[in-house]
């Protein structure tokens, strides 16, 4: 790959594009895992009170998991009008749509009140969730990824990512502070509704911040020359789903194998975790949420540290030192919270997150610099979003339904083990790509693309 030849944009101009994508999707993460953390805590009475309480909490995991399910939709729809109409616009309605369903959710009746239609209405409002997330991540990172140049784009495409853990943060700290300064039926009649409804504040920030930045200038370059083709010779663009299939078909398919033990390992760290921790162990809701509170912070801060390095040696490398390190986890891991106290907790959790930022820190360049312009919303997206119905989606409730099977963390162990040697063979497979110039990868025939689709 030749050097880097798309021009840089200013610092100045640039932390703002890394502040706005940021801002968002700290506000769209903060409002998926506050579901999540709802569902592990509160929603099995709220919704499902004629069930036992595991299998309360089972079916609250399974309309966790019907979020994912929309995940890959959103990524098809937004996808294909990012690459069309620009990541700018996309970025906008996925903030409306989250932020809007997240406040319905505050507003929701319980099961209490309307019976099985509570849970129906919950479910709906889960899947317009997933749909914006769907379509949120590949344009937040897009949009910094393709303003930043390939020497810093590493770190600066990390950024965005470090919305998963700051959301994660500001969900869990408003969680903790509710349940610390609430009783347990205050906290179920009335205080879970609190941090939902606190998401349209969020929301209207994120807006004005959001919609003062530019368009990437990669895609309004290609978008012109795009429009050049056609007007030259009549040249009419394919749909970016069918370029990305047919172009990038083993880039898609090493971006879900990669995505596997990074977002199986997340759920299970930090959603899955409040069940075993309360249910298994015995430590209480407080214990369980201040550990995945300050460990989210120490997650935070290592992402960009993570994304640099990737600068450095590759991402191949650092994605690598991610699955191997979470694979050997799992295992020190459940031992030391099956040992009961806060501190063990804390360092099982931690370092799980750090050696999961190894993962998560460099996915968002890796996989900006797997696709051409105007296909890569469309490729980043459905590479990272199709994966999570098979990983993320299901991870909470096969880890419950493990433990309810087995009344052990060994099975639940080796789940996450297999996952990680998943993730080692696709990042095995993948080529480097820390170099590339994203204004210089193009569509190619597919003869070129066999040959040449990482130049």
């Amino acid at each position: 790959m030749a050097a880097a030849t798309t021009a840089p944009t200013p610092p100045g101009s640039l932390k703002r594009i890394v502040a706005a994508s940021l801002i968002g999707t700290t506000i769209e993460w903060y409002d998926f895992f506050l579901y999540g953390s709802a569902a592990a805590l509160v929603f099995n009475k709220l919704f499902f009170p004629e069930s036992d309480p595991l299998v309360g909490t089972l079916l609250s995991f399974l309309t966790y998991a019907v979020g994912f399910a929309a995940r890959p939709l959103g990524a098809l729809v937004f996808g294909h009008y990012g690459d069309r109409l620009g990541r700018k616009k996309l970025l906008v309605l996925s903030l409306l749509l989250m932020g809007g369903a997240t406040f319905a959710i505050g507003l929701l009746p319980t099961h209490a009140t309307v019976g099985s239609a509570a849970p129906v209405l919950l479910t709906t409002l889960r899947l317009v969730q997933g749909f914006a997330l769907g379509g949120e991540w590949g344009g937040a990172v897009l949009l910094v990824s393709e303003h930043g140049d390939a020497k810093r784009r590493g770190f600066w495409a990390s950024w965005p990512q470090t919305g998963a853990p700051a959301g994660q943060l500001l969900a869990t700290g408003v969680l903790s502070a509710l349940t610390a300064l609430l009783s347990d039926a205050a906290f179920a009649s009335w205080g879970w509704r609190v941090p939902f409804l606190l998401s349209g504040v969020l929301v209207a920030v994120g807006l004005w911040i959001r919609l003062s930045v530019d368009e990437s200038p990669v895609f309004k370059a290609a978008l012109a020359a795009a429009e050049e083709r056609k007007a030259a010779a009549g040249q009419v663009e394919k749909m970016p789903l069918v370029a990305v299939l047919r172009h990038h078909w083993r880039d898609v398919l090493i971006a879900m194998g990669a995505r596997m033990a990074e977002n199986i390992s997340y759920y299970v760290i930090t959603a899955f975790i409040l069940v075993y921790a309360t249910t298994q162990v015995g430590l209480s809701k407080q214990t369980a949420l201040n550990a995945v509170l300050i460990a989210s912070a120490v997650h935070f801060a290592v992402i960009p540290a993570w994304g640099a390095l990737s600068d450095r040696i590759g991402r191949r490398p650092v994605y690598l030192i991610g699955a191997v390190g979470v694979g050997a986890w799992m295992f020190p891991f459940f031992l030391l919270i099956d040992h009961g106290s806060f501190g063990s907790l804390l360092l099982a959790v931690t370092v799980g997150l750090v050696l999961h930022g190894a993962m998560y820190a460099p996915q968002a360049a890796f996989f900006s610099e797997m696709f051409a312009t105007r296909m890569r919303y469309s490729g980043a997206s459905i590479g990272a979003q199709f994966s999570s119905v098979a990983a993320g989606a299901p991870a909470p409730l096969i880890a419950t339904a493990l433990l309810a099977d087995y009344d052990s963390s060994t099975p639940i162990a080796l789940y996450v083990i297999a996952a990680a040697l998943l993730t080692i063979v696709a990042i095995a497979c993948a080529r480097e790509t820390r170099d590339r110039d994203l204004g210089e990868i193009r569509e190619r025939s597919a003869e070129d693309a066999r040959v040449g689709a990482d130049a």
